[in-house]
């Protein structure tokens, strides 16, 4: 499996999202983009994902643009079938296009392993931060270290990231 380092240029990838609309990674060329490889049924994932929706609200306006995917298998996982995450998407109000790598192609390509998984790229789709959302998934109120919005705030300034990478906490990506 290829696995993207920092300071890779992006996999382009196309995917069809939960409203039906095929969402392209270049279609945000002028934009910061965090692509988090994500899923319904993992628990790391559901306690992250308020914090994901709020990132994105908090960054938006400033040229931040979410692409979480799905890349797990449906048929061993039927939590995670694309009208499963139609549902979860409407339940969280999800902010930002959740999209379904079903050939699993992308998440091969990035070298993703878990959910959630987070891969930043500045304007010019260089890979800046991989990695975890912040230091503790399970308490929000006790966390230390927000390493993506550390990521963001340094690269939204030109600056590269205090902390490039972690190690990403959370379920393995269930592989066909």
């Amino acid at each position: 499996m290829a696995k993207l380092n920092l300071g890779d240029k992006a996999v382009p990838f196309s995917l069809l999202g939960v409203d039906d609309q095929a969402y392209a990674f270049d279609d945000y060329a002028d934009l910061i983009r965090v692509v988090i490889f994500s899923c319904n049924h993992c628990p790391y994932v559901r306690a992250w994902e308020d914090r994901m929706v709020r990132i994105q609200a908090d960054y938006a306006d400033r040229g931040i643009r979410f692409l979480v995917i799905n890349a797990n298998d449906a048929v061993k996982y039927t939590n995670d079938s694309f009208p499963r995450m139609q549902e979860r998407a409407r339940e969280k109000s999800f902010n930002f296009p959740y999209l379904y790598d079903e050939t699993q192609e992308v998440a091969r390509a990035y070298g993703a392993e878990r959910t959630p998984e987070v891969f930043l790229f500045d304007q010019q789709g260089i890979l800046r931060y991989h990695g975890t959302i912040d230091d503790n998934y399970d308490d929000p109120a006790a966390v230390r270290r927000h390493y993506l919005r550390e990521a963001l705030d340094a690269v939204l300034v030109g600056s590269l990231p205090p902390t490039a990478e972690t190690q990403p906490v959370g379920c393995t990506i269930k592989w066909k």
